[in-house]
C-alpha cells in the first residue's frame, strides 16, 4: 500500500527545473565535419531571408534597382560573415549569427524620404547619397553600442535581470516578428502553406515514427528544396502568367532580378558608396535603433545559450557581446550596409529545431556567407528563393525562440499573483503597443508622435514598434519596483537561480562556455 501511495505521489510531482537544456551538441562540442557543413549551410539559408527582405524593402525606396539590390545583399552577407566570426570568437562565444536588423528600417526609410534626397534626380545618385547618409548615422550609433557594451553598462542591466523579466523579453523576441511569418507566407499561399506543412512533418512527426535524430536536423534544406521545386513547376507551367504583378513577384521564381543583376565576382570594400555624411536627426534615430537592436539581441543571446546547452549568460559576457555588436555595426557602416547588426532570431530558433548548438557550425555558416557574398551569381541563385517559402520556415523558427522564453517560467513561482501580473501584463503591452503604433502609421502615414521634429518622431516610433523592447521596459520596471519589501519576492522572480552567474568566476561552468581563447578574459571585466 505504501509503495502504491508512493507511486501516486511521484506521478504528480512537477517536472524538475533544468538550468541547462539537453541537446545533441552543445556550444563546445561539434558534429562530424560533413554534418557540420550541411548544418552550416542550413544556417546560411535561414539568415539569408532577412537580408533579402531588408534589401527588398529599402533599396527601391532609396532609388536603387536590381543591381543596387544585388550589391546590397552581397555587402550585408559579407559583413554578416565577419561579424558572426567576431561574435563567436571574441564576443559572447555563443552559437549566434549576426545579421541585418529590422530595427534600423524606420530611420533608413526616413533618410530615403528626406527632402534633401529629393534633389537628386538620377536614381543611382540618389541611392548613393542615401547610403552615405545612413553610413554616417550608423558610424555614430556604433560607438554608442560599443560604449554600452565595453564600458560594462549593459552588464549592470544584466546583474539585476531575473528569469521573470526574461520571459517577456525572449518570448517577444520571437513572437514580435509574427508580421514576417504567416502574413508573408499568405502572399503566395499555394507554395508557402505546403512548405509549412512539410517542415512540421519532417521536423516533428517523421523523427518520432522512425526513432531517428537525423531527419529533423536537415528538415529546412529538404523543405526549401521541395517547395522551391514546386514553385519552379508552377512558374514553368504558366500558372501565374495572368495574375497580378504583386502575386507574380511573390510566387514566381524568375521575378527577383538578382541572377542577371549580380556580378560573377565582387568583393565589397569600405566606403564603396563614397564618404559618409552626417545629419543630427538621422544620428539620434539610428542611436534609438541601435538600442532596440541591443535589447532584441539580448533576447536572442539568452535563447541561444539555452538551445546551446550552456549555463545562463553572465552579465559581463552579455556586455562583451553587446560591445562586439557595436563593432559589427561599425563594420556595417564602413562597408555601406543599410542597417546595423543584430543577433539573428531565426538562427537561434534553428538551434532548437536541430538540437545542435555547436559554435563551430555557426562559424562554418559564416564561411558560406563570405563565399556567396564574393561570388555573386551563386549567391543570387539562392537569394531568389520566393519569400513565402522563407516565411513558412520562420513560422517554426520564431516559435522555438518564443518557447525558449516561456521555458524560463520554470524558475518562477507561478502561484504568485505578482508573477502572474508581471508576465501577463508585459506580454500584453509588448504586443499591444507596437500594434497600435503600426496601425497608426498605416492609417495616418505617420506615427502617434507627430511633432515638428522628425528625429524625435522616429525615435519614439522605433522604440515603441519593437515588442521585445516594450516588454522588457515594462517587465524590468515592474519586477524591480513591485513588492520589493516582501521576503518572497526574490524567490518568486527566480533570482536565486541566477545568483551564481552574476560574476563570471562564480560558477566554474562559465569559463567552459564563455571563456575567450588565448586567456583574453583578463582584458575584459568579470563583474
Amino acid at each position: 500500500m505504501a509503495a502504491g501511495e508512493s507511486g501516486k505521489v511521484d506521478h504528480f510531482q512537477p517536472h524538475p527545473v533544468k538550468e541547462q537544456l539537453t541537446v545533441d551538441c552543445c556550444v563546445r562540442s561539434s558534429p562530424s565535419w560533413p554534418e557540420g557543413i550541411f548544418l552550416g549551410f542550413q544556417h546560411y539559408l535561414v539568415m539569408l531571408g532577412t537580408i533579402v527582405i531588408v534589401s527588398t524593402i529599402l533599396v527601391p525606396l532609396m532609388g536603387g534597382g536590381n543591381v543596387e539590390k544585388a550589391e546590397m545583399i552581397q555587402t550585408l552577407l559579407f559583413v554578416a560573415g565577419i561579424n558572426t566570426l567576431l561574435q563567436t570568437w571574441l564576443g559572447t562565444r555563443l552559437p549566434v549569427v549576426i545579421g541585418a536588423s529590422f530595427a534600423f528600417i524606420i530611420p533608413a526609410i526616413s533618410v530615403a524620404f528626406s527632402s534633401r534626397m529629393s534633389v537628386f534626380l538620377n536614381p543611382r545618385q540618389r541611392f548613393k547619397q542615401s547610403m552615405r547618409a545612413i553610413q554616417g548615422a550608423l558610424l555614430i550609433a556604433s560607438f554608442v553600442q560599443g560604449m554600452i557594451g565595453f564600458f560594462g553598462f549593459w552588464g549592470i542591466f544584466g546583474r539585476f535581470f531575473s528569469p521573470l523579466s526574461a520571459v517577456p523579453l525572449v518570448t517577444l523576441t520571437g513572437l514580435g516578428l509574427f508580421v514576417i511569418g504567416f502574413p508573408r507566407l499568405a502572399d503566395c499561399v499555394e507554395i508557402g502553406l505546403p512548405a509549412l506543412v512539410i517542415l512540421v512533418i519532417l521536423s516533428q512527426y517523421i523523427p518520432q515514427k522512425i526513432k531517428s535524430r537525423g531527419v529533423d536536423r536537415f528538415a529546412i534544406i529538404v523543405t526549401i528544396g521541395i517547395a522551391w521545386a514546386f514553385a519552379e513547376i508552377l512558374t514553368a507551367a504558366g500558372v501565374y502568367n495572368k495574375r497580378p504583378l504583386s502575386t507574380q513577384f511573390s510566387c514566381r521564381t524568375d521575378r527577383s532580378g538578382l541572377i542577371t543583376a549580380a556580378p560573377w565576382i565582387r568583393v565589397p570594400y569600405p566606403f564603396q558608396w563614397g564618404s559618409p555624411t552626417f545629419n543630427v536627426g538621422d544620428i539620434f534615430a539610428m542611436i534609438a535603433a541601435s538600442l532596440v537592436a541591443i535589447v532584441e539581441s539580448t533576447g536572442t543571446f539568452i535563447a541561444a545559450s539555452r538551445f546551446g546547452g550552456a549555463t545562463h549568460i553572465p552579465p559581463s559576457v552579455l556586455s562583451r557581446g553587446v560591445g562586439w555588436l557595436g563593432i559589427g555595426t561599425l563594420l556595417n557602416a564602413m562597408f555601406g550596409a543599410a542597417t546595423g547588426s543584430t543577433a539573428s532570431v531565426q538562427n537561434a530558433g534553428l538551434l532548437g529545431l536541430t538540437r545542435v548548438g555547436s559554435r563551430r557550425v555557426i562559424q562554418m555558416s559564416a564561411g558560406f556567407m563570405l563565399f556567396f557574398s564574393i561570388f555573386g551569381k551563386f549567391g543570387a541563385v539562392i537569394a531568389a528563393i520566393p519569400l513565402p517559402i522563407v516565411a513558412a520556415v520562420y513560422c517554426v523558427l520564431f516559435a522555438y525562440v518564443a518557447s525558449a522564453g516561456l521555458g524560463f517560467l520554470q524558475f518562477c513561482n507561478l502561484n504568485s499573483y505578482r508573477s502572474m501580473f508581471i508576465v501577463g501584463f508585459s506580454l500584453f503591452i509588448g504586443l499591444s503597443v507596437p500594434q497600435y503604433f503600426l496601425e497608426y502609421l498605416t492609417l495616418s502615414g505617420h506615427g502617434p508622435a507627430h511633432t515638428g521634429s522628425t528625429s524625435f518622431n522616429n525615435i519614439v516610433q522605433v522604440i515603441f514598434s519593437s515588442p521585445a523592447t516594450v516588454a522588457i521596459i515594462v517587465a524590468y520596471f515592474l519586477d524591480a519596483t513591485m513588492s520589493r519589501e516582501h521576503a518572497s519576492t526574490h524567490r518568486d522572480s527566480g533570482r536565486h537561480w541566477w545568483e551564481k552567474f552574476r560574476t563570471f568566476n562564480q560558477d566554474i561552468r562559465s569559463d567552459e562556455f564563455y571563456g575567450l581563447p588565448m586567456n583574453l578574459n583578463r582584458f575584459f571585466p568579470s563583474a
